[in-house]
C-alpha cells in the first residue's frame, strides 16, 4: 500500500470570477470575526493568561485582530509537561496512522484556504496573491512529510551478517519546541511543526506576537483534523519571558526557530548549555534571514530579469528573508536596467491598498518596523545615489520603496538585513567581480544571477555562496519538495525545509543487533 507520489498545490486563479466571489465572501467572513479574544491551548485545554496583546491591522492600526492571550514563563513549563505527557502515547501511533491525520490536515486547510487568505491579509497586511502561495505551501508541508514519515519510517538498509538480524531504524526525540516569525506565519510554524509531528515528537509552538491570532487558526487546522490533545500546544507569549523559558527547559529536546539573527544567536547559545535535569544536548534549527544578492550580466533578458528582480526586492513589502536586498550589476548594463528598474518599482508600488481587497503593495508589519527601514534610509545619502526615496503614508505603517545607487560594499545598506522597501545597488566590472561582492556578507541564504551565457551560468552555480540559488528567476517563491528551503553561514544551522532529509532533524537512529544461534553441527 502506498500514497499517490506527491504534487505542489496548484495555486487560486483570481481572474476566475467565480473563485473571485468565493475569495471575497470568505474575507468578508473573518472580517466579521475580528476583535475575539483567544485563549492559551495547553493539553488541550483552553486557558487564561496573565496578560492580552492586542494584534492590530498593520495596514489600519486602530482595527483591532484579535485580543491574545500572553503566557507565563510558569504556563510555558505546563506546555512542556503536556507535551511530554502526550509524547508517550503519540510516539508509539503508526507510521500510516501519522501520515493518515496529515493527509486530513491538508484537506482541512485546503477547505480552510480563503478564509486563511483573510487573517493573513488583516492581521500581517498580506495580500490575496503572497498569501495564497504561502497557503499552498502549507498544503504542501502536510502532504510532503505524509509521504516522508513512511519512507523514514522503515529504516535504512545496513551490512547484513550472517550470525545476526542487524536493524537501523530511527526514533522520534520527545518534546520540541517551534518557535516562528510574523512574515511568513502559516507555511513557516506549520512546516517545522508538521515535519516534528509527523516523526513522532510533541511540540509547543510559541509565534511571533504579530501573528499570534493566525496561529490559533493553523491550531484549530490540527484539532478539525484529529490530532490528539497535548501533541501540539500553543503559547503565544513575550519572547525574553516564554520564548526563553522554552528554550532553556531540561525537558525540551529540540528547538525550532525562524526568525531574526540576533534572536536566533541568542537561542542558540542559551539552548546549548545544560541545566539542572537535562539529560540530553539540545538540538537546535535557527533559520535567520539574508542579505539577498541579485546579479544581472549584459547576458541577461533585462526586461524579464527587472519584472523578477522587482517582484522578490518589494514583493510583500521585501519582508522576505529570501527578499533581493542587493542588485549588483555589471557596469554595462547598469544604467539600462536602472531606468526600467524605476519604472516598474514606481507601477507596483502606485498600486497600494488594504491587503484584504488584493492591492499590490501593502503596509510594513508594525511601527517599529517602519521606524527601522526608516534609520536606514536616513543614511543612506551618505553610502550613496538615492534615487528613490521612501517615504509614509496613510494610517498605517505604510512606508514606500528607497532605491539607493553606487553603494560600497563594506558599508551597512549593503551588509545589514534590512527587511523592507530597500533596495541596494551596487557595480561590477565583470561576473566574477559580481560573485565576489555577493558573497562578502555573513549571510548566505539565496540568490539569483541573469544571464544567458551558459559559461556566466556555470560560474555562477560553482562560485555563489547561498543555500538556494535561483537562476533566472527571483530569489523568493521557493515550493516544498521543488526548492528544498535553507541557507549557510548567518542564515541558519538546520536542514532544509521541504528537503528529503528536513524530517531527519527530528528523529534519531538507533541500532538494533539480534545474536542468532545456530545448532552444533554433529
Amino acid at each position: 500500500m502506498a500514497l499517490e507520489p506527491f504534487g505542489n498545490e496548484p495555486f487560486l486563479d483570481f481572474r476566475n470570477p467565480e473563485e473571485l466571489a468565493r475569495t471575497r465572501a470568505a474575507v468578508a467572513g473573518v472580517q466579521a470575526n475580528l476583535g475575539q479574544e483567544y485563549p492559551l491551548r495547553i493539553g488541550g485545554r483552553a486557558l487564561s493568561g496573565p496578560r492580552l496583546f492586542e494584534s492590530s491591522d498593520p495596514g489600519v492600526p486602530s482595527t483591532v485582530v484579535g485580543r491574545v492571550h500572553m503566557a507565563s514563563a510558569e504556563q510555558a513549563s505546563l506546555a512542556v509537561a503536556a507535551a511530554q505527557e502526550a509524547f508517550a502515547g503519540w510516539s508509539r501511533v503508526s507510521a500510516w496512522e501519522r501520515a493518515a491525520l496529515l493527509l486530513r490536515g491538508a484537506d482541512v486547510l485546503r477547505q480552510r484556504r480563503r478564509e486563511l487568505l483573510g487573517w493573513l491579509a488583516y492581521e500581517v497586511g498580506k495580500n490575496w496573491d503572497q498569501s495564497d502561495g504561502e497557503i499552498a505551501e502549507a498544503i504542501d508541508h502536510f502532504e510532503w512529510n505524509a509521504r516522508q514519515l513512511l519512507a523514514w519510517s522503515s529504516g535504512k538498509e545496513i551490512q547484513p551478517l550472517a550470525s545476526e538480524i542487524n536493524q537501523y531504524r530511527y526514533l522520534p526525540l520527545g518534546v520540541g519546541v517551534v518557535i516562528s516569525p510574523w512574515n511568513f506565519p502559516s507555511t513557516l510554524p506549520l512546516g517545522m511543526a508538521i515535519a516534528a509531528i509527523a516523526a513522532g515528537n510533541t511540540v509547543v509552538l510559541k509565534p511571533a506576537e504579530e501573528a499570534s491570532v493566525i496561529a490559533h487558526q493553523l491550531y484549530g487546522v490540527f484539532e478539525e483534523a484529529g490530532l490528539p490533545s497535548g501533541v501540539l500546544n500553543l503559547v503565544p507569549g513575550y519572547g525574553p519571558e516564554v520564548g526563553d523559558a522554552l528554550v532553556r527547559h531540561p525537558d525540551v529536546q529540540f528547538v525550532a526557530f525562524v526568525g531574526s539573527r540576533a534572536v536566533g544567536t541568542a537561542i542558540h547559545a542559551r539552548a546549548a548549555g545544560l541545566v539542572p535535569g537535562q539529560k540530553q544536548l539540545k538540538r537546535i534549527m535557527t533559520e535567520m534571514g539574508g542579505k539577498n544578492a541579485t546579479i544581472v550580466t549584459s547576458a541577461a533578458d533585462v526586461g524579464w530579469a527587472v519584472r523578477e528582480i522587482v517582484a522578490s526586492a518589494i514583493g510583500y513589502q521585501g519582508q522576505k528573508c529570501s527578499a533581493t536586498s542587493r542588485l549588483i550589476l555589471v557596469d554595462d548594463v547598469h544604467d539600462g536596467l536602472l531606468e526600467q528598474l524605476l519604472g516598474e518599482i514606481d507601477r507596483v508600488a502606485s498600486s497600494s491598498g488594504p491587503a484584504a481587497e488584493n492591492w499590490g503593495y501593502g503596509p510594513l508589519i508594525s511601527a517599529a518596523a517602519r521606524q527601522k527601514v526608516e534609520g536606514f534610509v536616513a543614511m543612506a545619502p551618505r553610502w550613496g545615489k538615492v534615487l528613490r526615496e521612501g517615504a509614509r503614508s496613510g494610517e498605517g505603517h505604510w512606508l514606500a520603496p528607497t532605491v539607493v545607487d553606487d553603494v560600497p560594499v563594506d558599508c551597512p545598506i549593503a551588509q545589514e538585513e534590512i527587511f523592507g522597501p530597500f533596495l541596494s545597488v551596487l557595480r561590477a566590472r565583470t561576473l566574477e567581480h559580481a560573485v565576489e561582492l555577493a558573497n562578502q556578507v555573513d549571510y548566505a541564504l539565496t540568490g539569483a544571477v541573469f544571464s544567458r551565457d551558459p559559461k556566466e551560468i556555470d560560474f555562477a552555480r560553482d562560485n555563489f555562496l547561498v543555500g538556494n540559488l535561483y537562476l533566472n528567476r527571483s530569489s523568493t517563491g521557493a515550493m516544498a519538495g521543488v526548492h528544498p528551503f535553507g541557507g549557510y553561514k548567518l542564515s541558519g544551522t538546520g536542514p532544509k525545509v521541504g528537503s528529503p532529509d528536513y524530517l531527519g532533524f527530528f528523529l534519531q537512529a538507533q541500532a538494533i543487533t539480534q545474536k542468532v544461534r545456530l545448532p552444533r553441527s554433529r
